[in-house]
Formats: C-alpha cells, sequence, structure tokens
C-alpha cells in the first residue's frame, strides 16, 4: 500500500484506529492473544505499514535481549563497514586478535570477520556466556578450517564486539545510542542500563542488552525499510539486503545471514508458511523480532526470562505467527489451529503428586548433568508434552514422560508414566510401552531436540527448561 512506504513512528508509535481500519480482523487476533497468554509471551507488537496494528503485554518494560544482540552489533558493523572503520575480509592475524591459553592457532587466525558474522570461523574456544549446551555441542578446536562450517558459536559473536570497539575506537553501546536509539527516538534506551559480561574462560565478553518490546520495534521497521528512517538513511540499505540473506544453508528454506536467521515458505519457524524471504532476530527463551518484507509487517514477541522457568519454543512461536498472519488475511487457519489444546497448552498435561528432582552429584559429567530437571513444548506444535528428569546416575536417569489434551489425535486427557532413562551417543532415550522410542539431545542453545519414533507415529518437539 502506498502510504506504508512513508510511514514512521515520531517520539510516539501510532496505532491503527481498529485492525478492520487496517485491513486485519479483531475476532483472529483476540485469538492470537489468548494463545499467547497460554504460553510465556509477556509482550506481542505487530506492526504494519509503520502503524502499530495490535499490541499486548508490557510494551515499555526493559527485557534482556540475550541474542537479539548479536543482530543489533551487525547492523552497527554495516555502519563501520560503510565508513571503512571495518573491512570484512580482515583476517584475525591482522586485526591482532587472540584470547587466553591454549590461545589461537596460525590456522584459526586466518579467519575473517565476514567468516565470525556467519559463525563459519572454525574457532572453538571457550567463549563468554555460553550455555552448558554450547559447550558440550562444540567441536574440537582445529575440526574445520575456517570458512568451510556453520556452528553457532558465541566466540564468532563476541569477538566480534572486540573487534568493532578496537578498529572505530568507541564503545558499543556508546556507537547504538549515536547512530540506532537516538535517531530512532527509541523511548526507552538507557545507555546505563547495560554492561558487559565475561570471565575467565576468554578475553571477549558478551555485550548485554535490555530493550523495550516498542524499542525493539522500531529496529524492526528500519531493516523493513532497508535502513532508511524518514528522510535519513541510517544503515547502507546494502548491508541490510546483505546481512538479511543466506549465506549458510541451514535447512530447506532456511539458514543464516550476518547473525541474523532467514527463512522462507516452511522454513522460518515451525508450523508457519511465509510465502517470501523473510528474517528474524532471536534470543533465548523466545525473544524475536520478526521482520516479513512482503507483508510490510514486523513482528516482536518477549518472554520475562528474568524468570528463569520462562520461555517460548520455535514451535509455539510458529504457530502464534500463523494466528497472527491468519489474523491479516492470509492462508487458513485451519481445524487445528483452532484446536482447543492449543489454548489450554501445558496447563492440561499431568504429573505424579510426588514428583521431585534430585540434584546431580558432582560425580556426574556435566554433559548429563544439564539434562536435570523440568522441560516443556509441543509435539508437532500440537500436544503439550513435559519431561521430568528427576534422577541422573553416571549411566542411567529416571524420568517422568507427561502429556497433556490434543483433541484432533484423539488424545482427550493428559496422563504420565515414569520410566527409566539411558544415555546413547550423549542423548537421553526413553522406552515408552506404547511401544515407542523418545530421544532428547541437548543443543547448543539450551534446548531439548526431542524425537518420537512409535510403530505408528512419529513426532518431534524443542524443550525449554522450566526449572
Amino acid at each position: 500500500m502506498q502510504q506504508s512506504m512513508t510511514m514512521y513512528p515520531g517520539p510516539h508509535w501510532q496505532q491503527a484506529a481498529t485492525p478492520e481500519a487496517v485491513g486485519w480482523s479483531t475476532d483472529l487476533l483476540a485469538q492470537a492473544r489468548a494463545f499467547s497468554e497460554t504460553i510465556s509471551s509477556a509482550a506481542v507488537m505487530i506492526v504494519q505499514g509503520g502503524v502499530v496494528v495490535d499490541a499486548w503485554g508490557d510494551m515499555n518494560r526493559t527485557f534482556l535481549c540475550h541474542s537479539i544482540r548479536k543482530s543489533l552489533l551487525s547492523a552497527l558493523i554495516g555502519i563501520a563497514v560503510h565508513t571503512g572503520d571495518m573491512g570484512l575480509s580482515k583476517t584475525l592475524e591482522e586485526l591482532a586478535i587472540d584470547d587466553t591459553e591454549p590461545a589461537l592457532t596460525p590456522s584459526e587466525k586466518q579467519a575473517t570477520v565476514a567468516d565470525l558474522l556467519t559463525a563459519r570461523s572454525g574457532i572453538y574456544h571457550p567463549a563468554s556466556v555460553e550455555t552448558v549446551g554450547m559447550a558440550v555441542t562444540r567441536p574440537p578446536r582445529s575440526s574445520h578450517a575456517p570458512g568451510t562450517f556453520w556452528h553457532y558459536n558465541n566466540w564468532d559473536f563476541n569477538a566480534l564486539g572486540t573487534i568493532f570497539e578496537q578498529e572505530t575506537g568507541t564503545r558499543i553501546y556508546d556507537a547504538f545510542q549515536q547512530h540506532l536509539a537516538a535517531p530512532l527516538h527509541m523511548e526507552d534506551y538507557d545507555i546505563t542500563d547495560f554492561a558487559y559480561s565475561g570471565g575467565p574462560a576468554s578475553w571477549h565478553p558478551a555485550y548485554v542488552f535490555r530493550l523495550s518490546t516498542r524499542d525493539l520495534a522500531r529496529l524492526g521497521l528500519l531493516f523493513l525499510r532497508e535502513g532508511r528512517w524518514d528522510q535519513t538513511q541510517l544503515i547502507p540499505a546494502a548491508w541490510v539486503r546483505e546481512s538479511t540473506a543466506s549465506h549458510a544453508a541451514l535447512g530447506p528454506n532456511s539458514g543464516y545471514g550476518y547473525m541474523w536467521w532467514t527463512g522462507t515458505r516452511q522454513g522460518l519457524f515451525p508450523h508457519v508458511t511465509v510465502q517470501e524471504h523473510c528474517y528474524y532476530a532471536a534470543g533465548y527463551g523466545g525473544h524475536y523480532v520478526i521482520i516479513l518484507p512482503y507483508k510490510d509487517l514486523v513482528v516482536v514477541h518477549r518472554v520475562n526470562t528474568d524468570i528463569p522457568e520462562e520461555s517460548v519454543t520455535a514451535a509455539q512461536m510458529g504457530w502464534l505467527l500463523r494466528l497472527i498472519l491468519a489474523a491479516s488475511g492470509e492462508g487458513e487457519l485451519g481445524e487445528e489451529a483452532h484446536a482447543p489444546e492449543v489454548q489450554e497448552g501445558l496447563r492440561s498435561v499431568c504429573l505424579p503428586h510426588d514428583v521431585a528432582i534430585v540434584p546431580p552429584q558432582s560425580s556426574i559429567p556435566v554433559e548429563r548433568a544439564a539434562f536435570s530437571g523440568q522441560w516443556a513444548g509441543l509435539w508437532e506444535g500440537v500436544v503439550p508434552h513435559i519431561l521430568v528428569v528427576e534422577q541422573i546416575t553416571p549411566d542411567s536417569a529416571v524420568a517422568v514422560f507427561a502429556w497433556g489434551m490434543a483433541r484432533q489425535w484423539n488424545i482427550h486427557q493428559g496422563r504420565w508414566t515414569r520410566v527409566p532413562a539411558r544415555f546413547v551417543d550423549g542423548a537421553l532415550q526413553l522406552k515408552l510401552q506404547r511401544p515407542a522410542t523418545v530421544t532428547y539431545r541437548l543443543q547448543s542453545d539450551g534446548t531439548l531436540d526431542a524425537t518420537y519414533e512409535g510403530a505408528w507415529d512419529w513426532g518431534r518437539a524443542t524443550m525449554c527448561r522450566m526449572c
């Protein structure tokens, strides 16, 4: 629409008089909001054409951004490349970048800035602020040459922060305020609210951001408009296009850019289809800034991850985005999207009254101890599931496998079973009586990738820690 190409918020966002006034359905947006209330959504903001279509939750509260910080730094690097302060082809050797012992090898120092931006440095040195999952899934040192293998690697992203400050002579937070927060009129940004986070594992600290939902939406709109804000080109348009293109293929129709996630069709999120190339910034626990250029649309989703058990899976985000797109008039919800179990969520899952988690002994290897606790997810984005790993021994574990209602799958009551589990090739494996085998594998982002293989059915889920 012609108007959407010129609309920008001033000091405050402009909200549509009604969703119908901009072509959206109030009733279907209510369904999206109702679903978000069954998961851990703390705030959702939907912006189309530079105008707020709908929003709910804490718009002005500053939440931890987690790994969204990386996409923010990518924007600043684009500005520095444009001014000549940074070069993508420079190697770590040229930049004199090293780390704690065991220090970087001569081969590792041949990694370029571009390799780090695309998570293909081949440097698997311990990093500041990495999860247990990242540590245990990190490839061995020197197992891949620079530029040849994609691995989501906090060392790359943290070292880029060091390189940015070294080459520009400016702190990340000062640069963010100067180049983005101030010209975008961010309402809640406070430079005193930020701090670096590091430790003895690495010389390169993480750069922690806390931003509000409505301020992240401004960043999303800036990228939607290819770096232009009203009459000013804040980020080179060529950089926006290049950084949000797929430089590494992660699966069918999904990829990774310069610290942005990309996808089209079914490759953006589970259980939702987008019509053209889209991209998003993502942070641990369910923080997302999603840009759909073909819809002139930005969707921001936040979770209060200051509470450790609060999280939203990628599958849940996919269902929410599907409901949002349906409210915009795109696609059909279908029977399953209206299903009561999606609305009831994890509240329909039954657990035994005597469930108890015994902390692992210090003798248990860390990669096995990391499974201890309570995890939640949705099988195929539909069936609510909770796994409780109650006790871990050196070779086995005791777990509760529980599920909730999914009426279209003819599951009308939540149930649970307590079963022994064993470790197989680093994964936790359960044998159910159906018969079925369920395998949980720890991922670098701290989630569990779960697969269910039965005689008559199969399923997959992404599990996030509840406690």
